[in-house]
């Protein structure tokens, strides 16, 4: 008896716990979707009814019932609601699951080694169906977009942290019928008389790069380059327009570090013998034939 006593307890502590953890959820009950509707202390009226086209499933003593577009939680209570309201029960405690899903297909886009469609039966966390896809390439940008199935809510986004202890700080749960959207990272471009001109990818945690960090990666200024002379253009709508630069001066500590953001280009002249010129439509020339550096 005192057993019994226990797991009524803990069942009974258990159900507002399962029911607020799936209330946060985003996975919605779809047409096609399988479920499970339980009542506890009731297992005779345990179903397993099947969402039709136009969102309903057929209930024992509710009839047809419009659950798609709910979360199993929001389920659960409306089915509770209707078993008060028509009289068949006073206090009902309903836990609604998917027990099959209609739309198995997870799509996994851009910037991964294997882009394409996965089959998932059950939710899987994102760095699951990332490393199933291939993992993300080394111009993926970390800021991942997931549009779970159906379409009601606006898409989220999830950070993929370079730190593995934040990658396994957090779940982002993928369920089937979502679509995963893997961008390509911010590039800046790094050309003219340095060691390895080319662009390169803002792939840090913190997605973005000073001027030196950046100079750096390109095997820094070779010693024919004229440094008075280093230039930073940005994107500005269609053009290119130049900011303030004073590469000796930052050298020395004298002025502040800058900040590089995406399509930001740094242009460093060879000797005088050999300076060149590019402005509006030679830089976005230069941009478009530039080596994409990935390590």
């Amino acid at each position: 008896m005192k057993t019994k006593l226990l797991l009524l307890l803990s069942f009974a502590w258990a159900l507002p716990l399962a029911a607020q953890t799936v209330g946060t959820e985003s996975l919605v009950i779809g047409p096609g979707d399988q479920l499970h509707v339980q009542f506890y202390d009731t297992p005779e009226l345990d179903q397993h009814p099947r969402v039709n086209d136009a969102g309903d499933a057929p209930l024992l003593f509710l009839g047809p019932v419009t659950l798609a577009g709910k979360t199993p939680d929001e389920a659960a209570k409306l089915i509770a609601g209707l078993m008060v309201s028509h009289n068949f029960m006073s206090h009902p405690q309903v836990v609604v699951s998917i027990d099959q899903y209609a739309t198995q297909e997870v799509i996994v886009s851009g910037e991964v080694g294997k882009p394409g469609g996965l089959m998932l039966s059950t939710p899987r966390p994102l760095l699951d169906v990332l490393a199933l896809a291939g993992g993300l390439t080394s111009i993926a940008d970390r800021h991942i977009l997931i549009q779970h199935r159906g379409g009601s809510q606006a898409p989220t986004s999830y950070f993929v942290a370079n730190d593995p202890a934040q990658q396994l700080g957090g779940v982002q749960l993928i369920y089937p019928g979502d679509v995963i959207v893997v961008a390509r990272v911010g590039i800046v471009y790094i050309l003219g008389d340095v060691g390895r001109p080319g662009g390169y990818p803002l792939s840090s945690n913190n997605e973005h790069v000073t001027l030196l960090q950046a100079l750096a990666n390109a095997g820094s200024t070779n010693k024919t380059a004229v440094i008075s002379g280093v230039k930073l253009m940005r994107k500005s709508g269609d053009n290119y327009v130049e900011v303030p630069l004073h590469l000796g001066r930052v050298e020395h500590g004298k002025e502040p570090d800058p900040l590089l953001l995406a399509n930001d280009v740094v242009l460093v002249p060879f000797s005088y013998l050999k300076n060149f010129v590019l402005t509006g439509a030679g830089v976005a020339a230069s941009v478009g034939s530039a080596v994409i550096v990935t390590h």
